[in-house]
């Protein structure tokens, strides 16, 4: 529990992503090692059932092992010292034999990095769902298109929603390749597997192989102490996810400000001082984890620089920032498969905007359309001064328009109209809509 981090508390990923997670994964990975051993002749049966019983995160102490993890650098040491202390004293020689700590530790991060991943993909499924059927509802209500705050040209809400589920899917599909990619560590001290053939293997890759097997992920082609791409591809998903999540978060908070109210959240949060406020919680949460990210990120991306066969400082910076990444976008993904269900679209609001411009807002139209009836050149002066008239006069410019004598064979009020420019907004949605 964190108290100044509320937006990763009771998401389905704090289970996954807590300090007892990471240390069952730490045990995992061992009686994995102990289990693979056992399947290639190089343990007994009963050596691997003792380890597997034992390794039970309820049974150890987390805290004690932090502690005590000062004096090695890493908790895998005194993890490994308890591990096989609870063992019957005949299978203890076969605990951790033949791995170094940063073998354990990164497999566990591993382990840690897929079980996450499930959760946030499934998450990722509901969210895309909910927007589909947000995009449907909506393909065809009109709003205003936003360039650098300002109106620039009718859109659609549909095409809005359409564009966030895009994002989603994006995310889900990376997020599937760098899950089904995340590898087993084994190589010993330095990424020779040499003290597994101390220990009698003949050819240790075959280990390799059962250890990924046993942990339920991918085989390397090369020990990847200091080789860090599995980090830097979750770095690298892990970040856009949180910001696809951010972007529906930043347009939510823009379309509810009290001065646009185009959107509201379903459930919003009150205030300590202002009884009248209902804030888009779930929404600002989502921002702030967007922020958060990239700098997690980068931490993790700045440690691909990893020296010798073992760096000192880079690796050992990657696991707080792992899980606090992990966290992040696990929260940030709840977040949103509450927002979007609950989401209040006012289409009427919408609608009212689109006139806030006094019909500014299809200029485009307009440009095009006389250009092609009175040319370029005399177009464009005539909307100038059209313009320069509605503004003066406090006018809408269909209506100034509508008394020039160059136009009194165009039917100036429909191509005013907002909802008769909106391109293939409509045609856009429903291509979007057959991505599955």
């Amino acid at each position: 529990m964190t108290l100044f981090d509320p937006g990763t508390e009771d998401a389905p990923t704090e289970a996954t992503t807590s300090d007892a997670a990471f240390l069952q994964a730490l045990l995992d990975a061992e009686a994995g090692l102990t289990r693979a051993q056992c399947a290639l002749g190089l343990a007994p049966a009963a050596a691997a059932d003792a380890v597997t019983a034992a390794a039970a995160a309820a049974s150890f102490d987390v805290r004690d092992l932090a502690r005590r993890a000062r004096a090695g650098g890493n908790p895998v040491i005194p993890l490994a010292a308890d591990l096989t202390a609870a063992v019957p004293a005949e299978h203890g020689p076969y605990v951790h034999r033949g791995a170094t700590s940063q073998d354990v530790l990164d497999s566990a991060l591993m382990l840690v990095a897929a079980r996450t991943l499930e959760v946030v993909l499934t998450e990722l499924g509901y969210i895309e769902t909910e927007l589909a059927a947000l995009a449907t509802a909506h393909r065809d209500t009109v709003m205003p298109g936003r360039t650098l705050t300002q109106h620039a040209v009718p859109t659609t809400f549909g095409l809005k929603a359409a564009g966030w589920r895009s994002l989603v899917l994006d995310s889900r599909d990376r997020m599937r390749t760098v899950r089904d990619g995340l590898p087993v560590q084994l190589g010993g001290a330095a990424g020779t597997l040499a003290a597994f053939e101390a220990y009698g293997a003949s050819d240790p890759l075959p280990l390799v192989t059962e250890f990924a097997r046993e942990l339920g992920l991918r085989e390397p082609e090369l020990p990847w102490h200091v080789l860090r791409t599995p980090v830097a591809d979750l770095a690298g998903v892990l970040a856009f996810t949180a910001g696809a999540l951010g972007k529906v978060a930043v347009d939510v908070l823009t379309l509810s400000r009290t001065e646009i109210g185009e959107l509201a959240e379903g459930t919003g949060g009150g205030s300590s001082a202002m009884p009248h406020k209902a804030n888009p919680v779930r929404a600002t949460l989502v921002a702030a984890a967007a922020r958060r990210a990239p700098g997690l990120a980068a931490t993790l991306y700045g440690s691909t620089a990893a020296e010798d066969e073992r760096p000192a400082g880079a690796w050992h910076a990657e696991w707080a920032t792992l899980q606090e990444l992990l966290r992040v976008v696990g929260g940030a993904a709840r977040d949103v498969a509450e927002l979007v269900p609950a989401l209040v679209v006012r289409g009427d609001v919408m609608r009212e905007h689109l006139g806030l411009t006094g019909g500014a807002i299809v200029s485009e139209r307009l440009s095009a359309e006389l250009a092609g009836l009175l040319g370029r050149g005399r177009a464009k002066a005539l909307l100038a001064a059209a313009a320069g008239r509605a503004r003066a006069e406090g006018r809408p410019l269909g209506a100034v328009l509508a008394e020039e004598p160059d136009l009194a064979d165009v039917d100036v009020a429909a191509l005013m109209e907002p909802a008769r420019y909106v391109g293939a907004a409509g045609a856009l949605v429903d291509r979007a809509l057959t991505r599955r």
